[in-house]
């Protein structure tokens, strides 16, 4: 079993879009890390040797900055906003869309279940 960045890769899928599966590393991203090891894009994840492994794992640490680094950089960015006081760190206090996206309707997934106000 593949295992690279901490993530168990799925065993049945082309490399290209195995390595998808780790947080921080996209289409594009996995297509550039296999051309600079020189491993097949239809290599399937079973059928990675040890070797090939150990150069795609070698890459990731070298030129990828993913998983657990990534979300703590992630985190103290929008932390960075907020304490800021920005726009988009009052957005994020505030738990509302940050990107310019309407509230009037939709938005309910950023801004939780309808609290009712109106008649009493």
């Amino acid at each position: 079993m593949a295992r690279i960045a901490g993530v168990d890769l799925p065993q049945k899928k082309r490399m290209e879009y195995a390595l998808t599966y780790i947080y921080g590393i996209g289409l594009k991203t996995s297509r550039d890390i296999l051309t600079r090891t020189g491993v097949g894009f239809d290599t399937r994840a079973h059928e990675l040797t040890d070797a090939e492994a150990a150069k795609i794992r070698q890459d990731i640490q070298e030129n990828v900055l993913v998983e657990g680094d990534l979300r703590k950089k992630v985190t103290l960015d929008i932390k960075a906003l907020m304490d800021l006081g920005s726009y988009r760190g009052l957005r994020h206090r505030k738990g509302l869309p940050v990107r310019g996206q309407k509230t009037k309707t939709n938005a309910r997934t950023r801004k939780g279940k309808r609290k009712t106000v109106g008649s009493a």
